[in-house]
């Protein structure tokens, strides 16, 4: 009998209020565009009315950015810590790999070196990073961030770090520690 492999969430801070209307802006910006760029013209062997298409095919880059942003967790399964967003950026760690001695709880607004300056590899919106970061202090670091108040710094043996921002910081590090 294989042993049952533990699963346990750490949902993220949730994101700034104002970026649902930055997302529905962005697509009213589209639409506007979309109609007042060129002559919309009903082909008579196309049934579908122009407008119609202008509409549902503006509207797929916010439901990507949608889906993009709802697809964030922080998980410890078994003996590993699962880091995930935007569909496309994880990291999956070993726990016995982090330095749990040296990690902490961190504010980023008062800790500005630990900020994320430039974005390596990954995906950016108003309020939320995911993916490989050059930090302030010129140290790389995979982050998943929803509030810059309440992170965690997580440094891994091999110098790597994670940066992530969970809405109990203090019960993830508990976790970590625990497992």
């Amino acid at each position: 009998m294989q042993p049952v492999a533990t699963k346990r969430d750490f949902p993220l801070a949730p994101l700034a209020p104002w970026t649902w209307p930055v997302v529905l802006g962005l697509w009213i910006v589209l639409l506007l565009f979309a109609f007042l760029g060129g002559t919309h013209e009903q082909s008579p062997a196309n049934p579908v009315p122009w407008w119609l298409v202008i509409v549902f095919g503006t509207a797929l880059v916010p439901a990507m950015l949608l889906s993009m942003l709802a697809h964030r967790q922080v998980r410890i399964e078994g003996d590993a810590l699962l880091v995930a967003g935007a569909l496309l950026f994880a990291r999956k760690v070993p726990i016995s790999e982090l330095a749990l001695d040296k990690a902490r709880v961190l504010n980023l607004e008062e800790h500005t070196e630990f900020r994320p300056m430039l974005r390596l590899f990954g995906f950016g919106f108003p309020g939320f990073t995911v993916g490989l970061c050059l930090l302030r202090n010129r140290r790389r670091a995979f982050c998943l961030l929803t509030a810059r108040t309440q992170a965690v710094l997580l440094p891994q043996r091999d110098g790597k770090l994670i940066l992530v921002s969970p809405e109990k910081p203090q019960a993830l590090l508990d976790a970590l520690r625990a497992a």
